[in-house]
């Protein structure tokens, strides 16, 4: 395909496309996606309003129930402030020797290397995890150095952080978590943990998705953020906990001044907010 038939709008919304493809940790039911129609490029503001804690009480036949309360609102500011852009050319020999999809290819490893940067960027969210659900540190990792790395300690370890998410009134429904490949394999060990294929619910299934365990849909991803090349962060929650958005704004057709070839640049903006940081968690596993 040439700069003669090329559309940019068309191929705007293919590089998003594309890009729902590879992402993990900045995808649906990971986090929310709420307000991804409300921004139009890099510098854009969302206030986001939160509801605080509603309380419960007691009712008495027979007796009046409480003045109203005033919700409590938590209002937090998603700030679109990442830009990320590609920009590619495809040689006029290359289009004779009619390499096949050529163009199309080439947009499919941007739409990859965008997502990739993407999903590194949610994942370094996971210093804004409450305090209260933080498992390990870079001090004091689990699995330490000295500790047997095993198929059951790993299993073990989801139950804690799901213990942790209890515990802050996290709702079991929609949990997640997303760990390295050394992760995955050991688990694949572990007969408690229950692989993709086996858990009846293929149809669908979110990308990067390994299977379940201790009430989790486990993900795996390359991007776990790993701190001092040794510890891996290991991120945990519901999509509440974080919203995302991301718009790619423009896609331009030209032709360079000293080449003999078709390019084409584009340009993605995002931005992401932990909302709810107790209604997510960090563990933080070593390996070295």
């Amino acid at each position: 395909m040439g700069l003669e038939n090329f559309i940019p709008e068309i191929w705007a919304n293919e590089i998003a496309i594309f890009l729902e493809k590879y992402l993990v940790y900045a995808q649906p039911r990971i986090v929310n996606r709420d307000y991804e129609g409300e921004i139009s490029g890099a510098g854009d503001t969302v206030h986001i309003s939160g509801i605080g804690p509603v309380t419960v009480g007691t009712y008495t036949k027979n007796t009046n129930i409480n003045a109203a309360e005033t919700l409590t609102d938590a209002q937090a500011t998603l700030v679109i402030d990442q830009q990320k852009y590609f920009n590619f050319q495809v040689d006029s020999i290359d289009k004779a020797q009619q390499k096949p999809k050529i163009m199309q290819n080439a947009m499919l490893r941007a739409a990859y290397g965008m997502s990739d940067a993407i999903d590194q960027y949610v994942a370094s969210l996971y210093t804004d995890a409450a305090s209260a659900n933080l498992i390990g540190s870079d001090n004091s990792p689990k699995i330490p150095n000295n500790t047997a790395l095993d198929a059951q300690n790993c299993y073990n370890l989801l139950v804690d952080c799901a213990v942790k998410l209890t515990k802050s009134k996290v709702p079991m429904e929609g949990r997640w978590i997303i760990v390295p490949p050394e992760y995955y394999g050991l688990l694949l060990k572990e007969p408690l943990f229950i692989r993709a294929n086996e858990a009846g619910t293929t149809e669908g299934l979110r990308n990067g998705i390994v299977g379940r365990a201790a009430g989790f849909d486990v993900l795996q991803s390359h991007n776990v953020p790993n701190t001092a090349a040794a510890k891996y962060k290991i991120l945990f929650g519901i999509d509440q906990a974080i919203t995302f958005a991301t718009s790619v704004v423009d896609v331009v057709p030209y032709t360079p001044e000293m080449r003999f070839a078709d390019a084409v640049k584009g340009l993605n903006v995002f931005g992401s907010k932990v909302v709810y940081p107790e209604m997510l968690g960090c563990m933080t596993v070593s390996w070295a």
